[in-house]
């Protein structure tokens, strides 16, 4: 059995601060929507108090699942706590399509029940939350590509960024030309972005969540690759999973007839899986016996 023992966290950049600084940007926001809503007696202002709270809980919950993937192994917990990234990406999503069903229902009530588009009050709070949203998306603009978990946060805040926007265009348009449709009219475009970017969130956090072979993988060209290291007959068993959203997990049992191949063989397949395909866990089993029984199935 051969192991990389290289167990450092490829995530290791610790986004806590910006994850402070996000959600106290976003609960002096909230206060502010709660007294600019009760000064100006304006039950939406209030009800955005409320989601933009949800955008706390969001951001609360993306950075409990980093906090906790930086936990160590334990006897029971062997490979920490580093799903906890899964998890919470998976929660961001599943928050945001229930956000976007709410604001899409809320639209469509007003089509057939137009409410008066809110004045100059409520569009400078809006622009505030543009300000504020896109702030705090930035916090997370580097870390997104590689971390599903900080993938999630970005979105979740962007998202808010353009329901805000929303609310100040819909609001100029509708005070310029007196149509009050195209407020409910600009709420459903906004909820068809969210949902376009959402949905491959959503999509990929399920696949991590089920261990199934990351989208950044492709599990054809490593079976290639570890078939054509040298002296190996066989691959038998060749499982990949995301151990986190940022760590990829590989376990393999390759035949070689010509008997084990020492350290050397092993350290050498864990640097090429690492670098070509970014595999930072492999586990590899060497079997001499080519007539050996396959466990699950044949690679």
């Amino acid at each position: 059995m051969g192991h990389n023992h290289d167990h450092h966290h490829p995530d290791a950049a610790d986004y806590g601060g910006a994850f402070a600084i996000g959600i106290a940007l976003n609960l002096g926001f909230v206060a502010l929507e709660v007294v600019a809503g009760l000064w100006a007696g304006s039950v939406a202002l209030l009800a955005d108090a409320g989601h933009n709270a949800s955008d706390v809980l969001g951001l609360l919950v993306a950075w409990g699942g980093s906090a906790l993937a930086r936990r160590p192994a334990t006897p029971r917990f062997t490979y920490g706590w580093r799903g906890s990234t899964i998890l919470a990406a998976l929660a961001n999503a599943l928050f945001l399509m229930v956000a976007t069903g709410g604001i899409a229902l809320e639209a469509v009530q007003r089509f057939s029940d137009p409410r008066p588009v809110g004045g100059a009050t409520i569009m400078a709070v809006a622009a505030a939350g543009i300000v504020v949203n896109a702030l705090t998306a930035w916090l997370f603009a580097s870390g997104r590509r590689g971390d599903l978990n900080l993938r999630a946060a970005y979105l979740h805040m962007m998202a808010d960024a353009g329901v805000s926007a929303a609310v100040v265009i819909a609001g100029a348009l509708v005070l310029l030309t007196g149509y009050a449709w195209i407020d409910p009219l600009t709420s459903l475009a906004v909820v068809a972005m969210i949902l376009w970017s959402t949905w491959g969130l959503l999509r990929e956090a399920v696949v991590m969540a089920l261990a199934a072979v990351p989208s950044s993988v492709d599990a054809a060209r490593v079976a290639d690759a570890l078939r054509a290291l040298p002296g190996v007959a066989r691959l038998h068993d060749l499982h990949i999973w995301a151990m986190s959203t940022t760590e990829v997990a590989l376990t393999a049992r390759l035949v070689m007839p010509g008997g084990h191949p020492g350290d050397g063989f092993l350290r050498e397949a864990a640097h090429r899986l690492h670098h070509e395909f970014g595999i930072d866990h492999p586990t590899l089993q060497i079997e001499i016996d080519q007539g050996a029984p396959c466990l699950i199935h044949d690679a």
